[in-house]
């Protein structure tokens, strides 16, 4: 027969979804946490619990040391073996201290721990088992719609989970107590008493479990879903193939007069879903994805994914949909990106494609002309420098160096040869009449010359003044007059490069004579 405290715990263990074990090791925790807590007691204190009776033991563990360096958590070895013969340095012996009114205390004291420690374990219990449920279908029960944020808490049993606005299915309504199907999207552990879990009604693996549910071919895993696209309240689409031969997956999903696919139209509460047959030949997939709408081409672009499709010009509305819809789905189902046509526009489109296809090629003739005149242009010229360079060669051969040099003022007197440097300078004597019988010298000494532009020299030039006999003939013809002529010379100079002519003037107060420079 079962003690009060045997029925005590198994009827908690049902309440609370709880193995007898986890309550029981919860109890003896908080037992331990209370002997600590009243008796100040920093040892390493185990509580045990009868699970029959009851009754509860406070046991102190010591570990067995050499040298004792802590006496409530360790002990010597001389010490331990008085307890325990075989004792040995690093076992642990255990040492009753259960308190005489231990009882009452411990139950008042650990009643708080006791009921946290079943809240936790709780609570774990539940995570682990909607934590492997992540992504399927459960059935819930509306608990209450806050009116502020429109959240809806549903009831799972034992947990809840909460269903966001953004999760919900748009124009669909909610009402307290309604039985619901929604998808578990995640499980967090949180922070209360039970685990925080996230359900969507707008998720499209919804649709992927609620034909798994109808359609036994496809929980049978005869017919597969290749790909699903939703649109959550107004339309979906289905790809889905046959695995085994013989068998149609469009009418497996559908069913007889539509009955399958009925019941998951009524569950989403009217949204329309179309089921279309998957292909590898990815033109045949975009056409059927297309559907209800018939194609008459398709013009794929492998490298950018990208495909134009062709349709009749009655069909054009129906295969773009109401606000591009059905072609927008069809290219969330097969990845593509689908640019439709009509056949009109098709054509329209081809001719201007050949024209400007033309006009390419047309211009790329002219382009491919122009460049090879260019090129024989280039040559031309190339060849022409060549021949001049050639004949320029012997010419320059031949021809010696020279220096010119011109001047204006070289140009009227007469060219002579200047006479080659001496080792030592070359000084002239010049003589002429001067005022009052005035003889001057003019020393001149020539000086290395850069390059001369021919090999002829100037020679230096002494201007005489008229004798005395001449004179005399003037003075009988002419009145007296003091003869105001003047020695000049010519020298060359340094600074100027060339030769000039000079005369002389009267000395002045400064003594001794100078020279004017005047013209060549």
């Amino acid at each position: 027969m079962k003690s009060e405290f045997e029925i005590a715990i198994t009827q908690l263990s049902s309440d609370r979804n709880l193995a007898p074990n986890i309550i029981i090791d919860a109890i003896e925790k908080a037992l331990a946490s209370a002997y600590k807590r009243n008796f100040n007691s920093m040892q390493n204190v185990v509580a045990k619990l009868d699970p029959h009776t009851g009754q509860a033991t406070i046991y102190v563990q010591k570990l067995v040391v050499e040298e004792v360096e802590d006496e409530e958590t360790q002990l010597a070895l001389a010490e331990a073996r008085k307890t325990k013969a075989t004792a040995q340095i690093g076992d642990v012996l255990e040492f009753e201290m259960t308190p005489k009114n231990f009882g009452r205390i411990a139950a008042q004291t650990a009643k708080q721990v006791i009921m946290s420690k079943i809240r936790d374990a709780e609570r774990d219990s539940v995570y682990l088992e909607y934590q492997d449920r992540a992504g399927e279908i459960i059935n819930g029960i509306v608990r209450n719609i806050d009116a502020r944020t429109h959240a809806i808490t549903i009831s799972l049993g034992k947990a809840e989970a909460i269903l966001d606005p953004a999760e919900q299915i748009p124009g669909e309504h909610y009402r307290f107590n309604q039985r619901l199907r929604v998808y578990l999207m995640e499980v967090e552990r949180g922070t209360g008493h039970s685990p925080q879990i996230t359900v969507s009604r707008t998720h499209k693996g919804l649709l992927r479990r609620l034909l798994e549910m109808e359609v036994p071919e496809i929980y049978n895993g005869v017919v597969e879903i290749k790909s699903v696209a939703r649109e959550p309240g107004s339309r979906s689409k289905v790809a889905v193939a046959a695995i085994q031969p013989n068998i149609d997956p469009v009418g497996s999903c559908v069913g007889p007069r539509g009955v399958r696919i009925q019941n998951i139209v009524n569950e989403l509460n009217g949204e329309k879903i179309d089921v279309v047959a998957w292909s590898s030949d990815m033109s045949v997939y975009i056409s059927n994805s297309l559907s209800p709408a018939k194609v008459t081409a398709v013009y794929m672009n492998e490298a950018e994914k990208t495909a134009k499709v062709v349709v009749p010009d009655k069909s054009l509305s129906l295969a773009i949909g109401k606000e591009g819809q059905n072609a927008r789905l069809a290219a969330k189902l097969t990845g593509w990106r689908i640019d439709i046509r009509s056949e009109t526009e098709a054509a329209d489109d081809q001719e201007r494609l050949a024209a400007e296809a033309a006009a390419a090629a047309a211009q790329a003739q002219e382009q491919q002309a122009a460049r090879e005149a260019a090129a024989r242009l280039l040559a031309e010229a190339t060849a022409s420098l060549d021949e001049e360079e050639g004949l320029k060669e012997p010419q320059e051969e031949l021809a010696e160096p020279t220096t010119a040099v011109e001047d204006e003022s070289l140009s009227q007197e007469p060219l002579v040869e200047w006479p080659e440097p001496e080792p030592e300078a070359a000084v002239e004597e010049i003589t002429e009449p001067i005022d009052e019988e005035t003889t001057i010298l003019a020393a001149v000494e020539p000086e290395p010359v850069p390059e001369a532009p021919t090999s002829k020299t100037l020679e230096e030039e002494v201007i005489e003044e008229p004798s005395e006999d001449e004179e005399g003939e003037h003075k009988e013809n002419k009145p007296a007059r003091k003869d105001k002529s003047k020695q000049r010379i010519l020298v060359y100079d340094e600074r100027l490069g060339r030769v000039v002519s000079k005369k002389r003037r009267k000395p002045g107060r400064s003594g001794g004579w100078s020279y004017d420079e005047d013209e060549e």
